[in-house]
């Protein structure tokens, strides 16, 4: 193995050519320990060749083998958290190639999140805008997201889990506020104390959990408060949350930094769900005038100023998904997908075509088979859908497969179409809002169930 900054040895495992690596701490024992761990594992990889291999991971997961708080095993990969699990598994998986050899390509614009973060803040008017970067930013890559984020002003994050938290200290470093939504899930308190990891606290035994280990540290802890009022997900009720502030020791050992909620309908503005629920939340956070509130995400910043109170949390509005049902999307586009033509065939009326022959083509056609299918985030349940080029709308005709679908092609000018070409699947014409509704779903599912055979470019970066 090479020396710090070195390149990789004759065995090629690890290629380190950064001499950036020796301010990142990473040294021959953390790289070595990382190897020899992975390959006594089945389902790892047996060699780390990615020179992009980001450091901060690697050195972040070493040290995770020997620290038991993480919950990590060697020998059982799926134990590794989430979102530590998704960053480094992507950074290990197989290069898709240049742009040029890839078949299909992703571009994320990572200037059009900052900007949407910038008006989505600008709405919000004296509230803290904070940030939701759960399921790898929503699909985009944290690692990549989360800094411009910070670098746009952005001091608080939210993320799903433990794991994604620990990932996510270990790519901000110090000084951020990290919080955990779903709440430090049982025996995972320790690692989200050890990284500065605020957990939302949503019923009482994730309560005693975080006290007991207040009581253990002897020490207070930052945690959030959450409060159903009226989703039945995540929360305690509003009767227990009155019952449990009437204890003088309810909240002994525990900062409480926020109380939350979390609106169901905030995408139709005239539901009257939203009301239902501000005047429950309002009647809660009378029990605790001098702790910050926290109810709006990204719909319910488009709601009334009401709503705003001292904290709003969006996040898929920062990745240019519409945050109200039938509105002008005020967002910024952020993701371009293209998919490559890999064959084209010409075929006579009454061809069918596909897994069951669930099309037939009703005239002569020209027809495209495209390198995407469900195995790349394209759903099955797309077919009826279309992608687009040059301005022409170019229909899906049939299932779409696991890594291809077929295209009518027919009404472009032949010649301008064949092998090698780029369709437009998100774009100008179709972005990802269009795609999820052709699918049956909506477009936080269509942005995190991107998958990982796409070359990615990063723009504004």
């Amino acid at each position: 193995m090479a020396g710090r900054g070195g390149q990789a040895d004759r065995r090629g495992e690890i290629r380190v050519a950064d001499p950036a690596v020796a301010a990142q701490g990473l040294d021959d024992a953390a790289v070595d320990l990382v190897h020899a761990r992975l390959a006594g594992s089945s389902n790892w990889p047996q060699k780390l060749a990615r020179p992009s291999l980001k450091l901060n991971l690697l050195r972040q997961f070493a040290r995770s083998f020997d620290d038991p708080s993480c919950s990590l095993s060697a020998s059982h990969p799926s134990a590794v958290p989430g979102a530590a699990m998704s960053m480094i598994d992507r950074d290990l998986r197989p290069d898709p190639g240049p742009a040029g050899t890839a078949s299909a390509l992703l571009t994320i614009d990572l200037a059009a999140i900052a900007e949407n973060y910038r008006l989505l803040a600008a709405r919000a008017g004296t509230a803290t805008c904070a940030a939701v970067v759960k399921a790898d930013a929503y699909g985009l890559g944290a690692d990549r997201v989360a800094p411009v984020l910070a670098a746009a002003g952005c001091r608080h994050f939210f993320v799903a889990q433990v794991g994604e938290g620990v990932a996510l200290r270990s790519i901000l470093g110090p000084g951020a506020a990290i919080a955990v939504l779903n709440g430090a899930a049982p025996g995972s308190e320790a690692a989200c104390a050890d990284h500065d990891l605020v957990p939302v606290l949503n019923d009482r035994s994730q309560r005693d959990g975080w006290q007991g280990l207040a009581r253990r540290r002897a020490r207070r802890l930052p945690a959030i408060l959450q409060v159903d009022t009226g989703m039945a997900r995540f929360g305690f009720a509003p009767d227990e949350v009155g019952a449990l502030l009437d204890r003088p020791d309810a909240l002994a050992g525990l900062d409480l930094r926020l109380v939350m909620s979390h609106l169901a309908c905030a995408g139709e503005p005239d539901s009257p769900v939203n009301a239902a629920q501000l005047s429950v939340f309002q009647a809660v956070r009378q029990r605790l005038p001098a702790v910050p509130a926290s109810l709006a995400a990204s719909s319910g910043i488009f709601l009334d100023p009401g709503f705003h109170f001292d904290m709003v949390r969006p996040g898929a509005a920062l990745y240019g998904i519409a945050p109200q049902e039938g509105a002008e999307n005020p967002m910024r586009p952020v993701i371009g997908l293209r998919a490559r033509v890999m064959q084209t065939r010409s075929v006579p009326a009454g061809t069918p075509v596909g897994y069951g022959h669930a099309a037939t083509v009703a005239r002569d056609s020209r027809l495209a088979t495209v390198a995407i299918g469900y195995a790349d985030g394209f759903f099955r349940s797309t077919a009826g859908g279309a992608a687009w080029f040059g301005g022409a709308r170019l229909p899906v005709v049939g299932r779409v497969s696991m890594d291809s679908l077929v295209l009518d092609v027919t009404d472009v000018a032949p010649g301008t179409l064949g092998p090698g070409a780029l369709v437009d699947i998100v774009g100008p014409e179709r972005d990802v809002d269009a795609v999820a509704a052709a699918a049956g779903t909506i477009g936080y599912e269509v942005l995190t169930s991107l998958g990982h055979r796409f070359h990615r470019v990063y723009l504004g970066a």
